[in-house]
């Protein structure tokens, strides 16, 4: 259970040789139907995915912000599986819609088993941060204290700065037959206060709410001034310490509540169910309804409880009672609570502490016509189909400059773009509004149902609207996940059309810290399916045929599981054959079953899977042939690669689907074949440095745990990947 299988590999090799032994009919083992429990739990499966970052946070080797800030991610990562998977499980149990999953486990064994894991780990999450980072950030001069560990003269300071800056947008809640238990948004920081009235000596409870607009610390530099952390300077850090902000508050309740005595006060948080549903019969009613959907989001169900250690026992049954939550869905955590908040440690300008800077270079392919003037993008691309990984080579000097030189170019007469995620600042966005007050034709295909980015999707496809762009939302039912954009432009009396396809989103902040691939082309088949895929997307197109892409949800799965076919036939017939797979997340059955089959054909099948994993490799009989890798570093690894041997001519893909049910089924997403040679050897290049021994990462093991590679046999660290492949991107910026 721990390690989120239903049956153990042994069982499931047991069941293998038994349904070998009694087929009569003389059927090949990879043709016999697979057994029962191959699949791992999603669920489980992403919180050992989440457990490999904590991983990152213990690794001493790393530096110590860095390692504050995978605390972090750590914390954010498991808010929102909360908000969404653990309150979706939750709400299927309660309308008996629940299933017992494709692991063959039970909901209320899912939620069990997420519950027991997901209390080690924050367990073990605050461990870290307690024994081991805070003390050593603490060697550092960064000092993160409790209250009581601040000395007399700073407390005073700090008590005047609450008075200014602090105390006036405090809001104390109190609870009694005239006012109700107050709402607790999700994610909030509270105070839970228990008060005695000193002339009837009757005790009340008050919940005091932490601004969600103040700094999650308050910094006191080494005079002992207190000041916001975004106004300390480097000259100011050495020595400075950091006090959270609810134990300011909680020291001064006496502000808020005067005349009261203050009998205890405990630090809680809530996370609420934040999953929309969102009916989509109407599609012209989309941006209304999800506005409204948005509204209701904030008033979810509790699905997690968190207190800080030493709540009284009364206390927390009042909170469980008036929250609906349960002793199971209840976390109790050393404080302080929410260590989200070390991403503003993070964020200090202590470069010593920190993964040495990186500045992307230009593509080679663009850098290559490069001189006085800017490049002149689409020259570059008519010479050569460009690929580009990011964010090792700049997604600024290639993607975010080739729209923003179409925007400008008075022989473009079409931009069409889909919008996934980006910023309402996004040098993208402008340059869509530029185009389409330069008169030209834009469309922008804006996903407003993106998870957690609704609110910033809306307010800017609004504003494209505004500007005079056509902004449509996609098919009813399904997500627009593809990463496309298309320029027309004129050219000695004729149309050409230049091509974006990537596996990111177009989001200039993210690039600089997603790994991701893309390709620049102005090939004529890409055009043609991109013009057919955006009239599918914008009007009614439902069979189009495309020559490049493989589209979602009609064609991703049936390609690649065709492809698989292949390779099992090849290898059959004698012919060079294997697979090798790079992605985020790997969950669809049908496609996990024919990989089962084409490892018990004796196709050697190679993952990298940053995420969740269904998949049970190195299973004897079933998967011996199947070896998956996990790889987590300074990036995030977000690029998706499909590579079939084909006999010695390599077939590759490129895109932005995962092997999900969401992305295969409900989302409309392209893969793109890549053709060039040199493209496809630097590709199997990527593949080999990202599978090989020698390279750091995680393995996954037969019976369904994840063991860490980190050291040779020697005790010599192994190779971090990213930091070869910046390596190698800056030896091409040299050798130019």
């Amino acid at each position: 259970m721990d390690a989120g299988v239903a049956v153990s590999s042994d069982e499931l090799v047991d069941d293998i040789v038994e349904a070998q032994d009694s087929a009569t009919d003389g059927t090949l083992a990879w043709k016999q139907p697979l057994p029962d429990g191959r699949f791992a739990d999603r669920e489980l499966s992403w919180l050992a995915f989440n457990e490999r970052v904590l991983e990152q946070a213990e690794d001493e080797r790393l530096p110590l912000l860095e390692r504050a800030w995978f605390l972090a991610i750590f914390a954010s990562n498991l808010d929102e599986f909360f908000m969404v998977r653990v309150a979706g499980l939750k709400r299927r149990i309660a309308t008996g819609m629940a299933v017992t999953a494709a692991s063959g486990l039970t909901p209320r064994q899912v939620l069990d088993g997420i519950s027991v894991r997901a209390k080690e780990l924050t367990q073990r999450h605050a461990k870290v941060f307690t024994d081991d980072i805070a003390p050593k950030l603490a060697n550092e001069g960064i000092r993160l204290l409790h209250w009581a560990d601040l000395e007399k003269k700073e407390q005073g300071r700090i008590e005047k700065f609450f008075r200014k800056e602090i105390f006036p947008v405090l809001t104390p809640l109190a609870v009694d037959p005239a006012h109700p238990f107050p709402y607790i948004s999700g994610l909030s920081l509270n105070l839970a206060v228990m008060l005695r009235h000193p002339n009837t000596g009757k005790e009340h409870f008050a919940r005091v709410k932490v601004p969600p607009l103040l700094p999650r610390y308050i910094a006191v530099d080494a005079s002992g001034k207190p000041r916001r952390p975004e106004d300390i300077g480097s000259e100011d850090l050495a020595d400075a310490s950091f006090v959270p902000i609810e134990e300011i508050i909680g020291q001064h309740l006496d502000h808020l509540f005067p005349g009261m005595e203050i009998i205890e006060h405990h630090t809680f948080r809530v996370t609420r169910n934040e999953d929309l549903e969102v009916e989509e019969d109407d599609a012209e009613n989309l941006l209304k309804a999800l506005e409204r959907e948005l509204v209701r989001r904030r008033f979810g169900p509790a699905v997690r409880l968190e207190v800080a250690e030493g709540i009284s026992k009364n206390v927390l049954a009042l909170l469980q009672r008036e929250l609906g939550v349960s002793a199971q869905d209840t976390y109790i955590l050393p404080a302080p609570l929410d260590l989200r908040g070390l991403n503003l440690i993070h964020d200090l300008d202590l470069p010593h502490l920190k993964f040495p800077k990186y500045v992307a270079v230009t593509a080679k392919r663009l850098a290559r016509v490069e001189s006085a003037t800017p490049t002149d993008f689409f020259t570059a691309i008519q010479d050569n189909e460009i690929l580009l990984h990011h964010p090792y080579e700049s997604f600024s000097t290639s993607v975010q400059q080739f729209l923003t030189q179409a925007a400008a170019d008075p022989q473009v007469l079409a931009i069409k773009q889909t919008l996934y995620r980006t910023s309402g600042d996004s040098p993208i966005v402008d340059a869509l509004i530029d185009a389409a007050n330069a008169g030209k034709q834009v469309l922008a295909l804006v996903e407003i149902k993106a998870r957690f980015d609704e609110e910033n999707n809306i307010t800017w496809a609004r504003k494209l609207e505004q500007a005079g762009v056509h902004v449509v939302y996609g098919l009813v039912g399904l997500k627009t996940h593809c990463k496309l954009a298309l320029v027309v432009r004129k050219e000695s009396g004729s149309l050409r059309r230049y091509c974006h396809v990537g596996t990111g989103n177009y989001n200039p902040k993210t690039a600089r810290g997603y790994e991701d691939l893309g390709i620049l082309t102005c090939d004529r088949n890409v055009g043609q399916d991109l013009t057919r895929l955006f009239n599918q997307l914008s009007g009614y197109a439902p069979h189009t045929e495309f020559h490049r892409l493989l589209v979602a949800p009609r064609e991703i799965r049936t390609g690649l599981i065709e492809r698989i076919e292949r390779e099992i036939e090849n290898k059959l017939a004698g012919k060079d054959a294997w697979i090798k797979i790079k992605c985020n997340s790997v969950v669809d059955e049908k496609t996990i079953d024919a990989l089962y089959h084409a490892s018990q054909a004796g196709v050697h099948v190679e993952m990298v899977v940053r995420g969740i994993c269904a998949i049970r490799a190195q299973v004897p009989g079933l998967s011996e042939n199947i070896h998956v890798r996990s790889i987590l570093g300074r990036y995030l690894e977000h690029a998706r690669i499909y590579a079939f041997a084909n006999d010695g001519d390599p077939d590759i893909y490129i895109g932005s689907a995962d092997l999900m049910h969401r992305n295969l089924d409900r989302r409309v997403e392209a893969l793109i074949h890549i053709e060039d040679p040199e493209h496809i050897e630097r590709l199997l290049d990527l593949m080999e440095l990202s599978l090989a021994d020698t390279t750091m990462s995680w393995h996954l093991l037969a019976d369904g745990t994840w063991l860490r590679h980190a050291e040779d046999d020697a005790g010599r660290p192994l190779i971090d990947s990213q930091q070869v492949i910046m390596n190698q991107t800056r030896g091409r910026l040299s050798t130019r």
